[in-house]
Formats: structure tokens, sequence, C-alpha cells
């Protein structure tokens, strides 16, 4: 039987989690993204392509990776706007749009949620900068919504 990843929405333990940190060295102050409606990992290698006169196919090789985390999220204004009582420097207290706006580069770890078997899941982590907010509200969603993206400088960590 394979090993799927259940991320189990609403099962403490078992679920996607995205934390975030601004400088994990110097603090501990790790924010829980909550209200994630979806999340999607990109790593895309860039491939160079080119012809040769005694060749029918093209030649590929494969060369650096863009990568990205994107999701859509309920906005909770705590956790959007900061909560202005965390210590200086912290994920917590600028929030998301405050990481955004302050171009920091910030940590972060991607719990995908356990396996089929019961054992536990894997974690990709990294760094990078918020991107893309473009928070909406309308009738038929009375919440405010955003897009993020969080453009990775680097690699991914996956562990």
């Amino acid at each position: 039987m394979a090993d799927y990843i259940y991320p189990a929405p609403g099962v403490t333990g078992v679920e996607a989690t995205l934390t975030l940190e601004i400088d994990a060295d110097a603090t501990n102050d790790a924010m829980v993204v909550p209200s994630l409606q979806d999340m999607t990992v990109n790593a895309s290698n860039d491939v160079f392509t080119w012809t040769q006169l005694d060749e029918t196919a093209k030649k590929n090789v494969a060369t650096t990776s863009t990568n990205s985390i994107s999701m859509n999220l309920v906005l909770d204004q705590t956790t959007f706007f900061g909560d202005g009582t965390s210590a200086a420097g912290t994920a917590s207290l600028a929030g998301i749009f405050g990481m955004s706006n302050g171009k920091n580069l910030v940590e972060f770890s991607l719990y995908l949620g356990d396996e089929s078997t019961g054992t536990t899941g894997k974690t990709i982590s990294g760094k990078g900068y918020i991107t893309g907010l473009a928070p909406t509200v309308s009738a038929d969603s009375p919440v405010w919504v955003s897009p993020i993206t969080i453009t990775v400088d680097g690699e991914y960590t996956v562990a």
C-alpha cells in the first residue's frame, strides 16, 4: 500500500501547517498561518534548449530552479496586520502584510501532513519573500481573501 500524504483538514498534528519567522536564529517566534484555503508548492527547473545541425531532436540541459509556494487564505486581522504585542523584529509583530511591505527575508516551514501509515510526514522549508498580496472581498465572499506567494530565495530543504 502506498504511503499517501493526507493533510486531514481540522485534525491537529495531521493537517498541513505553514509557519513563518523573520529571523529564526534571533527569536523563537514562529507564526502559524491560519485559514489556509489551498497551497501549491512550485519547484520549476529552467531548461536551456538548443538545436544542432547534426541532430533531429533538440538538446536540453537543466539549469537553475525557480521555487515558490503559493496559497490563498481567509484574512485574520491579527495574522495579517500583526498582533502589536510581540517582540520587535518578529513575524507575529509584523504580520503577513508587514513582512511583505518591509521586504523581510522570511524563513518558512511547511508541514505537508501525515502519511497513510500514521507516521510523521515531511516538512519543506527554506527562505523567501512574501509577494503577490491582493486582498479581495465581494458579496459572494463577505470575508477578505488574499492570494499569497512566497518566492523562495535558494533551494528547498526537505526533512
